[in-house]
């Protein structure tokens, strides 16, 4: 079932100017205008109206109800989920946009595998059902611009990516095309309200660094806060948050309904 919703987009704040030394820059960001789901009395009736922790307490306690799936089992999930509107034979790719054959799924050159957007290494959770195999934050991508991501942090700049045009990386960090840049940020923030560290998984929360390694973090925030507004939930986010709804996991991503819960928490 399509999502029902009003937006009313506020402009895009631009970035902050760099500060001398070590200090990164801060990037500010519009707060997304209100919006409605048909959800608001239902799923999502015990967050509505709160702000904060309490909202983020809220919902997570509400997408945290959850069917596991198995990491075999995200193949013919993402077959599905990042379907080609335009060729329901191919899966379109994160971070380029291509369409590729679903038949091309593999660890070759030239297939697609299972980009987890939140790194495995953040936190250490592998490919074992739950975060590992969450389909709200694994995407159909390219091998090699996969290992190209490796398990970087989100920030802007760097050299363009081979295969992935619009897409720039460095030492440390990942800038995804403008298309995906608000989907990686909903995908990550996602994760953060998810797991909190409550059950078998460590707490994952995003920081403003680009040097996390193995820690249960991923930065930086504030470019994040700022890729949601600059780039609003499209109409194959909302499909495929239906979709990971009413035939997979049971549960939503918040930020795509409700994007401007983003600044209300953060």
């Amino acid at each position: 079932m399509s999502v029902a919703r009003i937006r009313r987009w506020k402009v895009w704040a631009a970035l902050s100017a760099a500060v001398a030394g070590l200090t990164l820059p801060v990037v500010t960001a519009t707060p997304a205008a209100a919006t409605t789901t048909a959800y608001d009395t239902t799923y999502y009736k015990n967050a509505v109206g709160k702000t904060g922790t309490s909202l983020k307490s809220a919902l997570h306690t509400i997408i945290s109800s959850q069917n596991k799936i198995s990491y075999d089992a995200v193949w013919n999930a993402l077959k599905v989920t990042d379907q080609d509107p335009n060729n329901t034979n191919n899966v379109v790719l994160l971070y380029s946009g291509a369409s590729r054959s679903k038949a091309l799924n593999g660890g070759d050159v030239g297939d697609w595998n299972r980009e987890h957007v939140w790194a495995q290494s953040h936190g250490s959770f592998g490919t074992s059902a739950g975060p590992g195999t969450d389909l709200h934050h694994l995407r159909a991508c390219d091998v090699q611009v996969n290992s190209i991501r490796g398990n970087k942090d989100w920030d802007l700049g760097g050299s363009a990516v081979s295969g992935a045009t619009g897409s720039y990386t460095d030492s440390n960090s990942f800038e995804p095309r403008n298309a995906d840049k608000g989907d990686v940020a909903r995908m990550i923030l996602y994760m953060a309200v998810r797991y909190e560290g409550d059950d078998a998984w460590p707490d994952l929360e995003p920081n403003e660094s680009t040097a996390n390694g193995s820690v249960p973090w991923h930065g930086r925030l504030s470019v994040l806060k700022q890729w949601n507004e600059q780039d609003p939930p499209s109409a194959f986010e909302e499909r495929r948050n239906d979709i990971i709804f009413n035939s997979y996991q049971g549960n939503r991503n918040p930020f795509i309904d409700h994007p401007e819960w983003v600044e209300a928490i953060w």
